[in-house]
């Protein structure tokens, strides 16, 4: 397998020095900022700043490694926020967005319980990578009874995960084995664990190798959750730049665009 490219790992660690910070034994967190929703029929969200993959159609690239636009927060200060948003438009779901949440492992965890005193479904929306580097992680998440992971595979296959995220290509597989951990740990497939997958830039055949993989750990998570380009204009203007041209590709209204 190919060496070209960069170790998101490392580069998780790196940036998790610079978007945490412990202050009296708590683990703070850079947010950029807090909104509703109108994904998963409503949903009160928090976004953060720092991921370990640079995509080529990431939506919030212009946000998501500025850390001079974000404020440290403690896990109660950031659930005060998400919490007001869900209470007062009536959503009974939240989420971390904008980057990779997983970054803060500590700050994400004691965020989650939080809302577990709620009752409130936390949506965990992650590449995965670091989940599958390290099983205990999804043991962890797996104790909390509101959790809901979804792990948003980067492309169908090696060689696309690559070329959208410019990470070695041989990563790819971490993805693959956060859900056989977050299975493993007791996670109920297609419900409380399931897979979605940007599928913008791949052939027919890829998809459906990849629903096959899939549907090897469990049959239930051939039930993907497709992802689309989304072309607001700074992202045409990225993916322009890096010579990305998807096959497929949806409007910020989600109406769908032919790109072949």
């Amino acid at each position: 397998m190919s060496q070209e490219g960069y170790d998101p790992l490392q580069r998780a660690e790196a940036v998790r020095r610079l978007v945490t910070r412990e202050v009296n034994g708590v683990e703070q967190r850079l947010y950029y900022r807090f909104r509703a929703d109108r994904w998963y029929g409503g949903i009160a969200t928090g976004d953060v700043i720092g991921c370990d993959l640079s995509c080529g159609f990431c939506w919030s690239w212009r946000f998501r490694d500025n850390i001079s636009l974000g404020k440290f927060m403690t896990p109660q200060q950031a659930f005060n926020a998400i919490y007001s948003i869900a209470k007062s438009k009536g959503f009974t779901q939240v989420r971390l967005s904008g980057a990779e949440p997983t970054i803060s492992r500590r700050h994400l965890l004691d965020l989650i319980e939080l809302f577990d005193e709620r009752g409130i479904t936390f949506v965990l929306e992650t590449n995965g990578l670091l989940i599958g580097n390290d099983p205990s992680y999804a043991k962890d998440l797996a104790a909390h009874p509101n959790v809901v992971v979804r792990v948003s595979f980067k492309g169908t296959n090696a060689e696309e995960f690559h070329r959208l995220t410019g990470a070695r290509a041989e990563f790819f597989e971490l993805q693959f084995r956060a859900i056989e951990s977050l299975v493993s740990a007791g996670l109920e497939p297609g419900r409380e664990v399931y897979a979605a997958a940007m599928i913008g830039f791949s052939d027919d055949n890829s998809i459906r190798d990849f629903v096959r993989r899939l549907a090897s750990i469990d049959e239930r998570l051939a039930d993907v959750d497709w992802e689309y380009v989304i072309l607001y204009r700074h992202v045409e203007e990225q993916l322009r730049r890096l010579g990305l041209r998807p096959r497929r590709a949806v409007t910020p209204d989600n109406i769908p665009v032919s790109m072949i």
